[in-house]
């Protein structure tokens, strides 16, 4: 089954930086409730759907198709280096985008990794984390998850950036995204034997300990971790 490398990234984050990281978490009886109830519903529907499309799933089919929406998202990795004023990375970024588009049959084959573009991972939270936007408390969204303001800001930014928001016919645009979800849920069951403890708290310490690394790019964090990052992240 395909690695989920960020969750394997924020898993060493937390272990590397927990206790010099203060997680700000006003609204934590809130949020557990809320957690308590996305719990019910990832037990009861999105994980048992992922197990059986991991299970009926040819691997490469699912890197395809992982391949696929990463490819999507290289239109919004492409705005937001340039919002961030990294003109090279945003050619990078579109060069890939557009060999992928191409060359790699819609997106389903990384030909740009084998050309030498590197794949990034870009959105308008981190953006506005660059320009110096504080993230604020953490929040648990329902059926959405972990979030904070900054993050929901994003968000709603990126699904315009991103090349599912270009689909017209609502139908398709609908079972596109749910695909989406399903297949990021699916990356999610390889590494949930990581969680160790509260659930809720290594969630939570998680998140927001990768998003403070995803903002200020690795310069927060010492130079042989960030090499350790980028080997997860980019390999």
């Amino acid at each position: 089954m395909i690695k989920f490398k960020k969750l394997i990234s924020v898993y060493l984050t937390l272990l590397l930086s927990i206790n010099t990281y203060a997680v700000e978490d006003p609204f934590e009886d809130y949020n557990r409730k809320i957690w308590a109830f996305n719990e019910f519903l990832d037990n009861n529907f999105a994980k048992p759907t992922a197990e059986v499309y991991t299970s009926v799933t040819p691997d490469f089919i699912e890197i395809g198709i992982s391949n696929f929406f990463r490819n999507l998202n290289e239109l919004d990795n492409t705005a937001n280096q340039l919002l961030q004023g990294r003109p090279l990375l945003a050619v990078n970024d579109f060069s890939r985008f557009l060999i992928n588009s191409t060359l790699g049959l819609g997106g389903f084959i990384d030909v740009g990794s084998r050309f030498g573009l590197e794949r990034h991972d870009e959105d308008f939270g981190q953006t506005l984390g660059s320009w110096g936007v504080d993230s604020g408390p953490f929040l648990m969204i329902p059926i959405y998850g972990p979030s904070t303001p900054r993050g929901l800001a994003g968000r709603s930014v990126s699904s315009v950036l991103g090349g599912t928001f270009a689909i017209e016919e609502t139908d398709v645009r609908i079972g596109v995204t749910a695909l989406d979800a399903l297949e990021t849920r699916a990356r999610y069951l390889e590494v949930e034997t990581l969680i160790i403890g509260d659930r809720y708290s290594f969630i939570r310490d998680s998140y927001m300990q990768y998003q403070a690394f995803e903002s200020s790019n690795g310069e927060d964090q010492p130079d042989d971790f960030v090499d350790d990052m980028d080997d997860f992240l980019l390999d």
